[in-house]
């Protein structure tokens, strides 16, 4: 009996005290009048590695100083796009800051150039230009300061104050969080950098927002929702009469939220064969599945052959809003979909404006030739969105080539005019909109777009191939391009009468990789041998 008795006390002896622990940290709430933080532990937080790092400060690089580490590109004819590239760099390093004991962050970081707090959705389409400067500045670790702020369930704000550290909104708030693509830039940086060390440190954390997400953020039939400022796009006219476009999630399935959970999930799956652990994505692997198979039977809008929103009572949008087009980055379209739904981006009624692409159909009633923030306008991050898609695809790089130039060139007119980069742009117009000295995602198009859609070079560091696209009959190229951690690549190419003519391209690196150049009239091969750079 008295060995029965002492079992059970030894048994509760954990409770009572866990119990303890609990309802002293509700009499503590209580005298603080705070709110009661109530957690379920998620166990990827508690392999979070970034809560209990030390902040990292240092000497902030000027300009001036990381001038020299930056990729140096040039573009006869066309020095009005190389200025546009190198006043970019200027406003960005502009833009950075050291973590303070306030805001208890634990990277230097890009500010967002916005209200002076840092933002999931814009830090993670900064980082996209970052990695080019990489050498000079760590600009992946903007998102360092978000992995740092995730509460033991896994939740991350999408907004925190840059003064005091704190969440912007509380967890439950519709707005609270979003867009989930921060796996998508991971995934995106270990392409130009083949870095598994950061791979293995931010995959944890990345686990555990999916999961929060996949738990907060769905309805029962496994669909996932935001709002206008969770997703992003504050103001489009997707919610139904009675809603806030700007707070509500509208009791709808949003088309972006869910197709960014096959993409995150899609990121997370990639990473783990890398790592290893195939093991602990199983489910995401199903998910992902069973997310495809949803929305092409209950998000395609057969009248309008694209995918849409889907409301409370199963009736679908007619919207055409530019969040559709997450669905090629998720690879969710199917083959027998692919061109009806990419055809939408070359229709004059529609997406091919003067300036490509508006965030919203011009068809759309509520169309803004002027832009309306986001009725209508051009902004950098989604049109690099449907640019990375087209080229994910594998089948529209010529299209995507077409976009890019224009979107380049548009941006490149109008800051031949003000001298500045913008928020957004007007898609009708030669004009730029809100706020000025955007950079910001903006230093998107002069350096990304740049790069990748105008000079059509891309990397694949894992695998040491460069793919280059030369669409440009001008003579143009870059030097000291970087190439993984420690590779510097200079990349030239003559003038040509045409865009059938083969290229004449000269390659020089300090490491051995493939260059695969394709042109109009064909295709080849280069094999670089590595030179120690003196």
């Amino acid at each position: 009996m008295k060995t029965r008795l002492l079992l059970i006390i030894l048994t509760l002896i954990p409770i009572l005290a866990s119990a303890q622990g609990e309802w002293d940290m509700l009499i503590k709430a209580q005298k603080e009048q705070t709110p009661y933080l109530m957690y379920s532990y998620n166990p990827y937080f508690k392999q979070n590695q970034f809560i209990e790092a030390t902040p990292v400060c240092i000497s902030l690089p000027t300009f001036s100083q990381a001038s020299t580490q930056l990729p140096q590109p040039y573009w006869k004819g066309h020095d009005d796009a190389i200025k546009c590239y190198w006043r970019a760099w200027e406003i960005a390093f502009s833009n950075l800051k050291n973590p303070t004991p306030e805001n208890n962050f634990v990277s230097p970081y890009i500010d967002p150039a916005f209200n002076k707090n840092i933002f999931m959705w814009d830090c993670s389409f900064m980082t996209l230009f970052g990695r080019y400067g990489s050498r000079a500045f760590n600009f992946q670790g903007a998102l360092d300061n978000f992995y740092r702020k995730q509460h033991p369930d896994g939740f991350i704000c999408r907004e925190i104050y840059g003064l005091s550290g704190k969440d912007c909104f509380e967890r439950h708030d519709p707005s609270s969080t979003g867009p989930n693509i921060m796996p998508w830039v991971e995934w995106e940086y270990f392409q130009n950098f083949n870095d598994t060390t950061r791979l293995t440190k931010v995959f944890d954390p990345l686990m555990a927002y999916c999961h929060w997400f996949k738990i907060n953020r769905t309805w029962k039939d496994g669909s996932y929702y935001l709002s206008g400022w969770g997703c992003g796009m504050d103001n489009q006219p997707r919610v139904q009469s009675g809603y806030s476009e700007q707070f509500d999630n509208g009791h709808m399935s949003w088309i972006d939220a869910t197709l960014q959970e096959i993409m995150a999930n899609t990121m997370l799956i990639k990473m783990a064969k890398v790592l290893g652990r195939e093991k602990e994505v199983e489910d995401f692997v199903q998910e992902r599945d069973d997310l495809i198979t949803f929305v092409n039977e209950k998000m395609w809008n057969t009248d309008l052959r694209y995918y849409v929103d889907r409301f409370r009572d199963g009736s679908l949008s007619k919207v055409q809003s530019i969040a559709s087009y997450w669905a090629l980055l998720a690879e969710a379209v199917p083959e027998n979909r692919l061109n009806d739904f990419v055809a939408h981006l070359e229709d004059t009624t529609k997406f091919n404006r003067p300036h490509r692409i508006p965030t919203l159909a011009a068809d759309c009633p509520q169309y803004d030739p002027k832009g309306g923030y986001w009725c209508g306008a051009v902004w950098a991050p989604t049109n690099y969105m449907v640019l990375r898609g087209l080229t994910t695809t594998g089948k529209y790089s010529e299209l995507a080539s077409k976009i890019g130039r224009n979107h380049h060139q548009q941006i490149v007119d109008v800051f031949n005019e003000t001298g500045t980069f913008y928020e957004n742009y007007a898609p009708e117009s030669i004009k730029g909109n809100y706020r000025t000295e955007f950079v910001g995602w903006t230093g998107l198009v002069p350096i990304s777009v740049l790069f990748e859609y105008v000079f059509g070079i891309q990397s694949n560091v894992p695998e040491d191939i460069i793919e280059w696209r030369v669409n440009l009959t001008d003579e143009f190229g870059i030097n000291n391009y970087p190439f993984g951690t420690n590779g510097i690549v200079n990349l030239q190419c003559k003038a040509r009468k045409s865009i059938q003519e083969k290229p004449s391209v000269k390659v020089s690196s300090n490491m051995d990789l493939t260059v695969r150049v394709i042109y109009d009239g064909g295709s080849y091969t280069i094999t670089v041998k590595g030179k120690k750079q003196q």
